[in-house]
C-alpha cells in the first residue's frame, strides 16, 4: 500500500510541476516530511528525484538551444564545491547525529520555500526593473556578471544542499534579473542544465551517508515521469495566475510553518 501511495504522490506533484513549472524540491520535500520521512532521508531522495526528472528536460532544452553553457559553468564552479564541502561538513564529520542536523534541514527548507514564493511573486518586477533604468547597485553586478554568477551558484549550491530547493523559481528568477537580454526560455533552459549536475552531486552525497530511500525514489519516478507531461499538455488551459496565486500561498505558509517549528521535526 505505501509503495501505490507513493506512486500516487509522485504523479500528484509531476502533475504540478508539468502544471507550474515550479520545481520538484518546493513540493516533494514538504509532502515527504508529511508522509513521516526524517528531513536528511526526504532531502536526499528528493535530490535524486530531481537530477532524474530534470535530466530529460536538461537534453531537451540544449538540443533546442535554450542552454547558455558558459552561465552553466560559472554556476556549476560556485555551486558544486560548496555543495561538496557541506556534505563533507554535514555527512561526514558526525554532525548528522547531533540533535541540531534535522533541525538546520527543516529551517532552511521553510527559509528557502518561503523565499521561493517571494521569487514567483517579484519575478516579473524584478526583472523589469534590472533592466529598465538599473541604479548603481544594479550596474555594478551587470558591470561584474561573470563574478556574481559564481557567487550565485555558491549560494544555490549551499541551498540546494541544505534543502533540496532552490534550483527553480528562485535560480531562475535571479538569473532573469542578471541576464535581462536573454529569453525566459533560455533562462530555464540553462537553469534546468545547472540544476542536474547539482542536484545529482548532492544527492549522491546523502545516498553514501545513508540518506536516500531507493525504493521510495523508483515510487516516486514511476508515478511522476508520465505525470509531468501530462501536466505540461494542459497547462495553457489552466488560469496561469490563478494558479501562480495558490501555489505562491501554499509555498508561503509551508516555509512559515517549516521555519518557525523545525524544532519540533
Amino acid at each position: 500500500m505505501d509503495f501505490l501511495l507513493h506512486i500516487a504522490a509522485g504523479a500528484g506533484v509531476g502533475f504540478a510541476i508539468g502544471l507550474t513549472g515550479v520545481g520538484g524540491g518546493s513540493l516533494m520535500t514538504p509532502l515527504l516530511l508529511f508522509f513521516g520521512y526524517p528531513a536528511p532521508v526526504a532531502i536526499g531522495t528528493d535530490l535524486l528525484y530531481a537530477a532524474l526528472t530534470k535530466s530529460g528536460g536538461a537534453v531537451a532544452q540544449h538540443r533546442a538551444g535554450n542552454v547558455d553553457w558558459k552561465i552553466v559553468g560559472l554556476l556549476a564552479a560556485g555551486s558544486i564545491p560548496i555543495s561538496i564541502l557541506l556534505q563533507f561538513t554535514l555527512l561526514g564529520t558526525g554532525f548528522q547525529e547531533s540533535p541540531g542536523f534535522e533541525s538546520l534541514l527543516t529551517t532552511s527548507l521553510g527559509i528557502m520555500l518561503i523565499i521561493t514564493a517571494s521569487m514567483l511573486l517579484l519575478r516579473d518586477k524584478m526583472r523589469k526593473s534590472a533592466g529598465a533604468n538599473p541604479n548603481a547597485l544594479v550596474q555594478f553586478i551587470h558591470k561584474h556578471r561573470s563574478a556574481t554568477t559564481w557567487i550565485m551558484g555558491m549560494l544555490l549550491g549551499a541551498c540546494v544542499t541544505l534543502s533540496s530547493v532552490g534550483a527553480g523559481a528562485f535560480a531562475a528568477a535571479i538569473l532573469l534579473s542578471l541576464y535581462t537580454r536573454h529569453s525566459a526560455v533560455s533562462i530555464v533552459g540553462t537553469d534546468i542544465a545547472h540544476a542536474v549536475p547539482l542536484t545529482f552531486i548532492a544527492g549522491i552525497g546523502y545516498l553514501l551517508a545513508g540518506y536516500v530511500d531507493v525504493v521510495l525514489l523508483v515510487s516516486l519516478l514511476i508515478g511522476s515521469l508520465p505525470a509531468i507531461h501530462l501536466g505540461s499538455r494542459v497547462s495553457a488551459s489552466v488560469p496561469d495566475k490563478l494558479l501562480q496565486r495558490v501555489l505562491i500561498l501554499f509555498l508561503l505558509s509551508l516555509g512559515v510553518y517549516y521555519s518557525a517549528f523545525s524544532g519540533a521535526h
